[in-house]
Order: C-alpha cells, then structure tokens, then sequence
C-alpha cells in the first residue's frame, strides 16, 4: 500500500483542479490522479472563455458569476496570464437586434450587466470588428479571458506549491472500493474519490454514467497565426451564438430568428454551428465552433465545417491575412436536460460529469457546491 491522502480526484481538466482547489482549502490531504502525461481532453481544448453571459437566469448564471469571483482569485494569486476583456455580441440582421434589445430590457431584474452598444463605440472598443452593416451589438464587462492550454498546465504546480495537492499523471484510476484506491497498478488507501472523467464513462462506476442518459458533444475548433501588434479587445460572438445559449431564451423574437437561420443556413443548424472568437496573449486568435452527437462523431475532422466557421467568421470579423495555424477538435459529455449531473453510487465517491460546454466557465462554483454538500 503506497500513501494515504484524504480525497482523491480522478481527472486533472478543469472540473478536477477546481474539486482539489476546494478541497485543499479546506484543509484536506488531496491527490489528483490523471490518466495522461498531462491533461489533453476539453478542458484545453476550447476558447477559453469564462462566459457567464450565456447562463440562463437563475442558479445557473449565479453560479457561474461565482465560479468567475473564484476564478479571479486564483488567476491573480497564480499569475496565469488572463485579461478582463468582457464579450461583445453582434447584431447584422434586424431579427439578431430585436433579440438583444429583448435581452438588455431584462438584463438588470435577470442579474446581467450590460448594454447595447452603437457601432461607434464597437469601433472604439473592438477595432477588429467589421463595421459594414452592424446595427448594434450587446456588451457585457463580465466575461473573462484565460489560455485554457497554459492555465489548465500552470494551475497543478500552483495548486501543489500553495496548497500541497499532489499530482500523480500518468496513473490511471481503475478501480475504488473504498477506501482502497487502485490506480497505475499500485493502491492508495484513500477515504474519498472525486470522479471528474470528462466523457469517460466506461472506467469508473459504468453503471451509473451509462443509465444516466449522457451524450457525448464533438465540437471542431481553429487557432490563427499569432496578431502580436492588434488586440481583438472583448471576446466576439455574432448573430449565430443566440441560438446556442439558454441565456437568450428568454427573448420573444428567438424563435423567429431561428426559424430564418434554418431556412437561411441549413448547414449551420446542421453541424450545430455558432462562431466565435477570443485571443490569447501571445496573439493568436482561437475561432469556432460545431456540435455534433453521438453516432454523428467520427475520429476524423470535417473540413466543411471549418470552411463554414471561417466562412462566417468574416461576417463579422477583419482579421488581415488570416492564416490557420492549427486545427483541433474536443469531445465532452453533456446531459440533455440538465447544466450538470452529480452523482454518488457509494458514500464515499463523487462523480461531477455533464457540464457540456461550461467547464470553464462553471467548475470552481460548482465545485464549491459540491465540496460544500459533500464536507457538511
């Protein structure tokens, strides 16, 4: 039997580090197990964005406004590179207006901070937006900018010079009958396990994650060459991302406005696809993205899908001589009803699955729930 910890974590994305960032606050003796040489899964695989604009009123956007206070701390704690660039939403169409008129009328008695903007103080803003034909666009200070490759490489070793959490990569959990922990083909005796897999549902607790009603998401992303001389200012989204997030349900005209993006854009609503754009500090500008489910999803990238994605992305975008530098795709787990699933099939382990597309901008205040519930 190798050492005893308190809890362990199986997974080191994102949803993982925050659970050993709660725990180790609070005092626990924490572990993080990892299958890879390091963490390569969704939580690196996106635009990083910390995004609580697109939850829905609510629990849901309160969480993720903690999740961001939290986030904040350990950014400036850590010194992982992060801007507080906020997100700007454009309008081209009258259909894509109304919405965001809709939104900002409710915004404040919803919880959300922001205005609509004309097109000159876009232009002050965010030099890098096409002026020609926009009619306005929804600002919002609240978002939050990271490199999810750095942050999610730098935060282990903050995590175990500030807080003592040990990190074991490369060492697959496989098994936990508490409080016995098998895991690279040696034990630990470990009262706790935290299993935050990702779309992992076949190792631990099968059972349970496969009766669960999990879908698993592809979603194909680009990454430009570096602009080290012009900053995109907030992070960008445009008429196509009012589809996607539940935040803007609460707007009348939505419906009309999907109605004429399939009717306009099949192929769009096909692939699931909504574009959008942050950058990072050393320039590069990270673009995308497209859904596809379950059996739709195949080892091999589309590249009709990132035509479409840079296809639009000059509807709203000026980017000079824009170069692709690498293409990617992710794959994460989502349920289709709920924000998030957790689970407990024995009274010593924890699985936190299922937060789709939100991870950054969700799992430190749901994992600060979950810790919270777990500890009284």
């Amino acid at each position: 039997m190798d050492q005893n910890y308190d809890v362990a974590v199986a997974g080191a994305g994102i949803l993982g580090l925050a659970h050993a960032y709660h725990l180790a606050k609070r005092g626990r003796r924490v572990a993080v197990f990892e299958r890879s040489a390091k963490a390569c899964g969704a939580s690196i695989r996106n635009f990083g964005m910390i995004w609580p604009i697109g939850q829905p009123p609510g629990a849901m956007h309160r969480m993720a406004m903690r999740s961001r206070e939290i986030w904040l701390e350990v950014l400036q704690e850590s010194g992982i590179w992060h801007e507080r660039v906020g997100s700007l939403h454009l309008a081209y169409r009258e259909d894509e207006a109304q919405v965001l008129s809709e939104f900002a009328q409710q915004a404040p008695s919803n919880g959300y901070d922001c205005a609509l903007w004309s097109p000159a103080q876009v232009a002050h803003c965010a030099p890098m937006v096409r002026q020609s034909g926009l009619l306005t666009a929804l600002w919002s200070p609240t978002e939050v900018c990271v490199d999810p490759r750095q942050a999610i490489a730098e935060l282990p070793c903050w995590l175990n010079r500030r807080y003592s959490v040990e990190f074991h990569f490369g060492c697959a959990v496989t098994g936990y009958d508490a409080p016995h922990l098998q895991a690279g083909g040696r034990k630990w005796r470990v009262p706790h396990l935290y299993v935050c897999a990702g779309d992992d549902t076949q190792t631990l607790f099968p059972e349970v994650l496969q009766n669960a009603g999990m879908v698993r998401c592809k979603l194909q992303m680009l990454r430009s060459q570096p602009y080290p001389d012009r900053r995109l200012g907030p992070m960008l989204a445009a008429g196509l991302t009012l589809r996607h997030y539940r935040s803007f349900e609460v707007c009348p005209s939505l419906p009309a406005l999907r109605r004429r993006v399939a009717d306009e854009m099949p192929e769009y609503d096909r692939y699931g696809i909504h574009v959008m754009a942050s950058q990072h500090g050393s320039g590069e500008l990270t673009l995308g993205d497209s859904h596809e489910y379950e059996e739709e999803i195949t080892p091999f990238d589309n590249p009709a899908i990132d035509a479409l994605i840079l296809d639009y992305l000059q509807t709203f975008l000026e980017a000079p001589d824009l170069q692709i530098a690498s293409r990617w795709h992710g794959i994460y787990a989502k349920h289709p009803t709920h924000p998030f699933c957790v689970f407990r099939p024995t009274s010593n382990a924890t699985l936190v699955t299922g937060v789709g597309g939100a991870g950054m901008t969700l799992s430190f205040g749901l994992a600060e729930q979950v810790v919270h519930e777990n500890l009284l």
